[in-house]
């Protein structure tokens, strides 16, 4: 049996997984999940990667670490510092050693926007290869408040039933740090472990064309398709399950 460390995404916490957490141990795989210390505006991958470290127990039980959306980022920070069987990727970004994920979409912003960003570009060589890549965010999505009770309900809960999108809604966090979007990933390469990626269909934030091409030119593998919205943990937490425990 599996130990399945779920890291949450932005503007979550623990509680995200509490649906899933059920249907997992039910088929006797264990569970941990923590609380990221996103209300802090200075916290940086590395420390969030160590909140997931600290967090982990000591086992011999093979580990897959779970990151859903903006934990895509943090997972393989974690897997170079703890033995891990598999990393798995749920509608998530995927860093790229020594980029920024604003960086990956620069090209695409135009120069008054990213000066507001105080964004200091790299050398365009280094940038050249994300040109061809279909855009990372659904266009409706870019530039909401997702402090917004609304927006939170129409991009992450709108497939969720009207009980559990209220009960997300009632416990979203502020979501201060943004490292996630601006700073260099400190990754030297990706970790060689087993990827998976499962990219979800009805994805109202993060594209599922990009996560689709993303998945192949970055971690190699073929995207697992999910018919949900970007947080499948809560609108279909048995189908999720079912994915993350197939071979």
């Amino acid at each position: 049996m599996s130990l399945y460390c779920l890291v949450h995404g932005a503007f979550q916490a623990s509680w995200c997984w509490d649906l899933l957490i059920p249907y997992l141990e039910t088929q006797g795989h264990k569970t941990v999940a923590m609380d990221l210390p996103i209300e802090n505006a200075s916290a940086t991958l590395s420390q969030f990667a160590d909140v997931v470290i600290q967090a982990l127990p000591k086992t011999d039980d093979d580990i897959v670490l779970v990151g859903h959306s903006m934990a895509g980022t943090i997972i393989p920070l974690v897997a170079e510092a703890v033995k891990v069987r598999q990393l798995v990727f749920v509608a998530a970004l995927m860093p790229h050693p020594e980029i920024s994920t604003l960086d990956q979409f620069s090209h695409r912003l135009d120069s008054d926007t990213l000066k507001s960003f105080n964004y200091h570009p790299k050398e365009p060589s280094k940038l050249q290869q994300f040109h061809d890549e279909p855009d990372m965010f659904e266009p409706a999505s870019v530039g909401k408040d997702y402090s917004e009770e609304a927006v939170l309900r129409e991009f992450f809960f709108h497939d969720c039933q009207p009980d559990v999108a209220q009960w997300a809604i009632s416990k979203s966090r502020s979501q201060q740090s943004m490292a996630y979007i601006f700073e260099t990933n400190p990754l030297k390469a990706l970790p060689n472990v087993e990827r998976k990626y499962i990219v979800c269909t009805d994805d109202r934030i993060l594209s599922p064309t990009w996560s689709r091409y993303a998945s192949r030119k970055r971690l190699g593998v073929d995207a697992i398709e999910l018919p949900a919205g970007h947080c499948p943990h809560l609108s279909h937490p048995d189908l999720l399950a079912s994915i993350l425990t197939s071979d």
